[in-house]
């Protein structure tokens, strides 16, 4: 299967992604073919990792097809948190890990878009700093993987389920997205 050529090929290089993928071109011109379907490879994800990190995943198959696939890093906690996280993270679709790593051009967008609502809405304008902030908040909980309800237990956030353990990084790759 080419899926599995290509990532025994990321697996074993040192290039990701082009040189691992660029001699699988004339394959996927041939399955183009065969399925009539227009296919790329679109990203490519590895991580290399040393104990005490974690690595773990999760694959969604639709159609006896993977459509989606996550991976998650941990510093410290099982290797069943980690794939926890990343079921969490295949129902969830976070786009960040944390605050910090939203670009502040989206913060302020997002921040001019909330205002003008707000002041759409008719809020009294004493109260726009913390209506905003408010709202601002709940965009923070959909975008960000720690501020966002556990999938398996809504009353906890996914930083109270991590505890003492920290999440360094998690890839998501979506068929089609």
């Amino acid at each position: 299967m080419l899926a599995n050529k290509i990532a025994n090929s990321v697996a074993v290089s040192s290039d990701i992604p082009e040189s691992t993928t660029a001699g699988f071109s004339e394959e996927i011109e041939a399955l183009k073919v065969t399925l009539k379907e227009n296919i790329a490879l679109g990203r490519v994800s590895r991580f290399i990792t040393q104990a005490p990190h974690v690595v773990d995943g999760y694959l969604h198959i639709q159609a006896e097809r993977g459509v989606q696939a996550v991976l998650v890093e941990l510093d410290g906690g099982p290797v069943e948190l980690a794939h926890d996280i990343a079921v969490h993270i295949g129902f969830a679709k976070p786009k960040y890990l944390c605050r910090d790593e939203v670009p502040a051009d989206i913060v302020e967008a997002e921040r001019a878009a909330l205002e003008a609502i707000s002041r759409n809405e008719g809020k009294p304008e004493a109260a726009l700093p913390k209506i905003i902030e408010g709202r601002m908040n709940g965009f923070f909980k959909q975008v960000c993987l720690i501020e966002q309800d556990y999938a398996k237990d809504d009353k906890q956030s996914v930083s109270q389920v991590l505890g003492k353990n920290k999440i360094v990084r998690f890839s998501q790759v979506i068929v089609g997205a």
